[in-house]
C-alpha cells in the first residue's frame, strides 16, 4: 500500500519510459533516392549507425529474466522488445555522455557490482552468471555502460533543475490549506520492490528485482546499506520500483493518523513502532515495502520557518520539473537521432509470430 502525499503541490503521477523509436528518414536528391548501407545481418536496431545485435539483446534479456522460470516464445519476445527499446535509449545517452567527455570511474563501476551482488558471496554470484550463461566482464561492461547513461542524464537534465526561493514561496503560498494539519501526522517515505519484471523502471540504476528469491537478496542489501549509513532517499531513487514516489526519493509525505489506524495491520503495526530514522519491510501481496518514518509532526498551521517545510516543497517542485525534463529530453534525443527498430518492424510484419534476427534486418 502507499499512502498519497497530503500536499497538493507533491502530488504528480510520474510516468517514465521513453516514446517509440522514430522511423528512420532517408534523405532524397532531386534525381533519385539516396540507398542507405546494409545494416548488420544480426542487427535488431541501429541507432545513428550503431548497430544493437541480437547478442546485445539477449546479453541484457539473460541479465534480467530467471533461467529457473523459462518464458514461452511469446512472453520471451515481448521481454525482449522492451530491453531493446531501452538499449536503444541508453545508446542515445552514452553517445552524448562521449559528446560531453564523461567518465565512469572504475571505483563506481565496482560499487555498481557490489550492489548488484546483493549481499551474495562470491561463489553465490558467480552460479548465478554461469546460469546465465554471462561473463563477470560483461556485467561490468553493462553496468559502466548504464552509469555512463545516468551520467548524461544528470548533466543534461538532473544538475540544470533549479528552484527558486520565489517558487517555493508561491507554491506554499498557494497550498497553504495543505499545511495546516488538523491532527498528528507522520512524515513517511517507502521504497517498494516487487519479484515480477516491471514494465517501467524509474529508478536512477535501471535495478529490477524479476524473482521472489531477487526481491529477498535486493531487500537485504537496501536494509544493509541503511544500516551502513546512506540516506533513505538516495537508495529510494536509486533502488524503489514505485513509478510515483521513487523520482521524490520515496517521499509519501505527512500521513495523518487516522489514515496510519486504517492501513492494513502489517504495514499500521509496522509504522506505529517506528522512531522517526528508521525502517522495516513489510511483506504484502508479494511485494516488499521497505518504510520509513521521517518526522513526526505535531496538529496545526505550518509554514516555511518550520523545519522541513521548505526542504519538502524544494524536492518536490525539482522532482516535478526533473521528471518533465527527463521526458522531454528524451523524446528530444530520439527525435534528433536516426533510429531503425528491425526487430520491432518484423513483428509487426510477421503478426507478432517471429523476432529471428535474419528476418529482423530484412533479410
Amino acid at each position: 500500500m502507499a499512502w498519497h502525499i497530503i500536499d497538493d503541490v507533491t502530488t504528480n503521477r510520474v510516468v517514465l519510459g521513453a516514446a517509440c523509436a522514430a522511423a528512420l528518414f532517408l534523405a532524397g536528391c532531386q534525381s533519385k533516392t539516396a540507398t542507405p548501407a546494409a545494416p548488420p545481418a544480426d542487427a535488431y536496431a541501429v541507432v545513428n549507425g550503431h548497430a544493437i545485435t541480437r547478442d546485445d539483446v539477449e546479453r541484457a534479456f539473460r541479465q534480467t529474466s530467471d533461467p529457473s522460470q523459462p518464458l514461452s516464445a511469446t512472453e520471451a519476445l515481448t521481454t525482449k522488445v522492451g530491453v531493446l527499446d531501452d538499449l536503444i535509449v541508453e545508446a542515445l545517452l552514452t553517445a552524448r555522455a562521449q559528446q560531453e567527455k564523461l567518465q565512469v570511474a572504475d571505483a563506481d563501476v565496482d560499487k555498481a557490482l557490489a550492489d548488484a551482488k546483493k549481499g551474495q558471496t562470491d561463489q553465490a554470484f558467480e552460479q548465478q552468471l554461469t546460469a546465465r550463461k554471462l561473463t563477470l566482464n560483461e556485467v561490468r561492461d553493462g553496468l559502466r555502460r548504464r552509469l555512463l547513461a545516468q551520467k548524461a542524464l544528470d548533466h543534461d537534465v538532473t544538475e540544470k533543475v533549479t528552484v527558486s526561493d520565489q517558487e517555493i514561496t508561491d507554491a506554499f503560498n498557494a497550498n497553504r490549506a495543505q499545511f495546516n494539519l488538523p491532527e498528528d501526522a507522520l512524515h513517511l517515505a517507502q521504497i517498494i520492490v516487487t519479484p515480477v519484471r516491471d514494465q517501467q523502471i524509474v529508478n536512477q540504476t535501471g535495478d529490477d528485482a524479476t524473482t521472489p528469491d531477487a526481491a529477498r537478496a535486493k531487500v537485504t542489501m537496501l536494509m544493509q546499506r541503511l544500516q551502513e549509513g546512506t540516506p533513505f532517499a538516495d537508495l529510494a531513487r536509486n533502488y524503489s520500483e514505485d513509478a510515483e514516489s521513487t523520482p521524490r526519493g520515496g517521499d509519501l509525505g505527512l500521513v495523518p493518523m487516522s489514515s496510519i489506524r486504517q492501513a492494513p495491520p502489517p504495514l499500521r503495526d509496522a509504522v506505529l513502532q517506528l522512531t522517526p530514522g528508521k525502517a522495516r519491510v513489510v511483506n504484502q501481496g508479494g511485494a516488499v515495502t521497505i518504510i520509513y518514518v521521517v518526522s513526526r509532526e505535531p496538529a496545526g498551521q505550518r509554514d516555511l520557518s518550520t523545519p522541513g517545510v521548505k526542504d519538502q516543497i524544494s524536492q518536490a517542485l525539482k522532482a516535478q520539473r526533473q521528471e518533465l525534463m527527463r521526458t522531454a529530453y528524451l523524446a528530444k534525443l530520439r527525435n534528433e537521432a536516426q533510429i531503425t527498430n528491425y526487430l520491432a518492424r518484423n513483428i509487426v510484419d510477421s503478426q507478432g509470430r517471429s523476432g529471428d534476427p535474419q528476418r529482423a534486418a530484412g533479410k
